[in-house]
């Protein structure tokens, strides 16, 4: 069985290659990952009352200004209940504001409002940081790879919403899915 830390010049693995050590080293990593990308924003937001799904609603409110409610929805894949729940909580507190449409009186569009900027900006700093200091020490060939690592995790349906062989910071329609659009485009 070949050793995955030496094998730095092959662009495929076949599954003999994928070690079960290594493969559980990797879901170790991103769990430790995560616990630590999100403890500063989860204590920041235990302060004032609020959790992760709050975390997650502003952050992409924020980065997409007038989302429809039905694609946060999809976004974030969760009940339309607790949805509702989380909406109604930082509507009420001031951080997002809720508009109706112009074409579609139905549709509700989500904009975060000035406090709500100030949230997102707050909760994400050490994330940025964090982000920006691990892809400089890696390098850019590093940074591609990981984003095809994760571009790979993800569910097929969310993967058209990224541009993973384009240029790092490319962002934009990574390929086959709806058109990228102000709401969509990550």
């Amino acid at each position: 069985m070949a050793d995955i830390k030496s094998m730095k010049n092959s662009h495929f693995l076949s599954e003999e290659d994928l070690r079960e050590e290594d493969l559980r080293q990797a879901i170790e990593m991103l769990f430790f990952a995560y616990r630590d990308f999100t403890g500063e924003p989860d204590s920041m937001l235990a302060e004032i009352g609020l959790g992760r799904a709050h975390h997650r609603a502003v952050y992409f409110v924020g980065r997409n200004a007038g989302i429809p409610v039905t694609e946060l929805l999809a976004i974030l894949k969760i009940t339309k209940q607790s949805l509702s729940r989380v909406l109604s909580q930082l509507i009420a507190e001031g951080y997002i504001e809720q508009r109706t449409g112009v074409e579609d009186r139905r549709k509700r569009h989500l904009h975060l409002t000035a406090k709500g900027i100030e949230l997102e900006h707050q909760l994400t700093a050490n994330q940025r940081q964090r982000i920006a200091k691990a892809y400089k020490d890696a390098g850019p060939e590093a940074v591609r790879g990981f984003r095809h690592v994760l571009h790979g995790i993800m569910d097929s349906e969310d993967q058209w919403r990224f541009d993973v062989d384009g240029n790092v910071g490319s962002g934009g329609n990574g390929g086959g899915g709806p058109p990228a659009t102000k709401a969509t485009r990550r």
